[in-house]
């Protein structure tokens, strides 16, 4: 069985996340573990509340399939995160990010530099200056305004493409046969 981390941090928008869960474990067999910088009981967005079951200083990349990275907005991305994306990224691992805080965590790690992307964040206008301390982390010459963009191993969306972002993660394992099975699950779960 193979494994795919989460990140999960206080504030995130878990409903960009929970879908592509429960494929992964439901139809692709896969052990999704959820991971933060410590052992806290972390509150999503919707009240709910999560507990990491591994902390990013005691993963072994070797044993990991791919991360997913939530929407949602922390302040903080500690170099030991930015250390797990960039191994598993040189391993042509998937790293998939949606939303604010999942694609800035790629752009601050560097993964986006050499891949076309996608992200909501248009502009790096002043609010994130005085938020983040710091200028835009984003190769704006990579960016792509669509839904969903798959470059590589490296899966980027906005956040209310969620199902195009869970989609597109399904495709990545192969749980297609082809492209017109992949068009029937859209429609199914899109319900048209």
């Amino acid at each position: 069985m193979g494994k795919v981390l989460v990140f999960i941090f206080d504030g995130m928008t878990d409903y960009e996340t929970t879908l592509i869960s429960h494929l992964l474990c439901a139809d692709a067999g896969k052990e999704v573990i959820p991971i933060a910088y410590d052992e806290s009981l972390i509150k999503g967005r919707s009240g709910f509340i999560y507990k990491p079951e591994k902390v990013i200083s005691d993963i072994l990349t070797e044993e990991v399939e791919g991360l997913i990275i939530s929407g949602g907005w922390f302040k903080e991305i500690k170099e030991e995160f930015v250390d797990l994306i960039n191994d598993l990224n040189s391993q042509g691992k998937l790293i998939g990010g949606i939303c604010g805080a999942g694609t800035l965590a790629l752009a601050k790690s560097g993964v986006l530099n050499d891949v076309k992307y996608t992200t909501p964040i248009v502009e790096w206008n002043e609010e994130y200056v005085y938020r983040y301390g710091e200028e835009d982390p984003f190769p704006r010459d990579n960016f792509v305004l669509e839904r969903v963009v798959r470059d590589g191993n490296i899966i980027t969306a906005q956040g209310a493409a969620f199902i195009d972002f869970a989609v597109e993660i399904c495709d990545w394992f192969n749980l297609f046969e082809n492209e017109e099975d992949k068009e029937n699950f859209i429609n199914i779960i899109k319900g048209l």
